[in-house]
């Protein structure tokens, strides 16, 4: 059907109408109808399940706690980004790409909040980047990782002890894995020991997979106690990925499952990041919330 010249006069009209009523609307701006954006960064996992409870889980309490803000992703390991797009055709932006899409898209305000657990070399790496773009924003914060404050480290001790509760019957071992790293933050792991017994929690075990405390100095911490029958193990990180499948949990003779079983422990392997952990999610919802807060000054 043809348009007669009074529909194609009215059709005009009214986009006339709506570009004066809203002008901004009729200019390049944000997605999310503002100019303030949340970018949440994580390091990333191909584990697809894993990924939407857990780094999934921690942006939708974010965005739930602050429905006016856009809330982005990002990911800083470039291989992770590269197998999700050849394997699964999905995109994820690294943290340059999301930078330069915020400022495309004329995000002013800009607060980035990484799900690293600790300040190490990943967290340092984000920090030079974002101060390279400080300019392109009116204002832009990197807020903190999960274990930054004394308050930080009893807020997530309080969390994975209310998560394990049912099994520290004085009998069983829970040893937490952590990824472990060369900087100087590798000491947050002792710093977490020490929080959870003197805390009380004296059947709570944490160690790394790639630095110490090692697997092999939490199995001679649980054969120092005999009344140690069982031993549950738990990621201590944000994403039950491919550490906790293989590392922790695999059949490999190295794994620490097998470790265990070959000292003679029953062994329950939980694969449950922390990221999926409602009281851990809300701690990163806190730290938001914190740098908001030196925006205002």
């Amino acid at each position: 059907m043809k348009m007669t010249f009074k529909k194609i006069a009215t059709a005009i009209i009214a986009s006339a109408v709506i570009c004066s009523a809203g002008f901004l609307g009729c200019t390049k701006k944000s997605t999310s109808g503002n100019d303030k954006e949340i970018l949440v960064v994580s390091f990333g996992t191909s584990y697809n399940n894993s990924r939407s409870i857990t780094i999934g889980g921690i942006e939708s309490a974010i965005r739930e706690a602050f429905p006016d803000w856009k809330v982005a992703r990002a990911f800083t390991a470039d291989t992770i980004i590269g197998i999700l797009k050849d394997r699964d055709g999905i995109v994820v932006d690294s943290v340059q790409q999301a930078l330069d899409k915020a400022v495309k898209e004329g995000i002013k305000t800009l607060v980035i909040q990484p799900t690293h657990l600790m300040s190490g070399f990943e967290f340092t790496d984000l920090n030079t980047l974002a101060q390279q773009y400080k300019g392109k924003f009116d204002s832009l914060v990197v807020s903190s990782p999960l274990l930054t404050s004394d308050g930080d480290y009893q807020k997530v001790s309080a969390a994975i002890t209310k998560k394990t509760a049912s099994f520290d019957d004085g009998k069983t071992a829970i040893c937490f894995m952590g990824h472990g790293t060369e900087a100087d933050s590798n000491s947050d792991y002792a710093k977490m020991q020490t929080v959870l017994t003197n805390g009380g929690f004296k059947n709570y075990y944490v160690g790394t997979v790639e630095a110490t405390p090692s697997v092999e100095d939490l199995i001679a911490a649980v054969k120092a106690n005999p009344a140690y029958t069982h031993v549950v193990l738990v990621p201590f990180m944000v994403v039950a990925g491919d550490h906790a499948n293989n590392d922790m949990a695999g059949d490999e003779d190295d794994s620490w499952k097998s470790q265990f079983l070959a000292e003679n422990y029953e062994v329950t392997p939980v694969l449950e990041g922390l990221g999926q952990n409602w009281d851990v999610q809300q701690i990163y919802v806190q730290h938001v919330k914190d740098a908001m807060a030196t925006l205002a000054k």
